[in-house]
């Protein structure tokens, strides 16, 4: 088999992938491609592997043995990012990355405690409402 066929093949998936990561909304679709984008990196890295292998006569295979490194790190990346985007959605019911911000100082949070008319302080109780009203 020539090489530029999974080269080809390599670069529509990292194409996909990337296209995910840049278009998408959704944050687990972004986690799908940045796999996809994994995917065609390991693709890459067993075909020029085998091509080097038949050309130099060596069977030292480091390309094959970097993929499955590269696979047990996606594992993981995939395991963490789950889990953070599932708490996330626990947190702020959305999965959205638009709609999600840092709460880094000088951003306020968009839930249901916080006050959309920027009063000061926490509102008084009814019956201190009655006597100054009264």
């Amino acid at each position: 088999m020539h090489l530029v066929y999974p080269a080809v093949l390599a670069a529509l998936l990292f194409c996909t992938g990337l296209y995910g990561v840049l278009a998408r909304r959704n944050a687990i679709l972004v986690l799908m491609s940045v796999e996809l984008m994994l995917n065609a990196v390991n693709l890459n890295l067993v075909a020029f592997d085998v091509w080097l292998s038949r050309t130099a006569e060596d069977k030292l295979h480091s390309g094959q043995a970097l993929t499955l490194f590269t696979i047990a790190i996606a594992a993981a990346e995939i395991g963490i990012g789950l889990a953070i985007v599932l708490a996330v959605h626990r947190a702020r019911g959305t999965s959205d990355i638009d709609k999600l911000r840092d709460t880094a100082e000088g951003h306020e949070m968009d839930g249901p405690d916080s006050d959309p008319a920027g009063s000061d302080g926490p509102e008084p109780p009814a019956a201190e409402k009655a006597e100054a009203t009264a």
